[in-house]
């Protein structure tokens, strides 16, 4: 895609791993491995910044750990064709 700048954020897992966040024994594990590395640089991206994420766990784990919408690569493509 012309213009598009990409950076990637060097982390390992989101900590969702499916619904491993959502459990009652597990959350606090699954947002202490977000807070790793993922979750503070979704926050620190400047409020245009596109967030992208392929996996839904993940998906849920920013907006959950950020607020902030993340969405799938195949959307990124998709608005690049819309706009062409």
């Amino acid at each position: 895609m012309p213009d598009l700048k990409v950076e990637t954020i060097d982390s390992s897992c989101c900590g969702m791993a499916g619904a491993f966040g959502y459990g009652r024994d597990t959350i606090d594990a699954s947002m202490a491995m977000g807070e790793l590395a993922l979750l503070p640089a979704v926050r620190a991206a400047d409020p245009d910044t596109l967030i992208v994420a392929d996996g839904t766990s993940c998906r849920h784990q920013i907006h959950d750990g950020t607020g902030r919408a993340a969405v799938h690569v195949a959307r990124v493509l998709a608005r690049s064709i819309a706009v062409a």
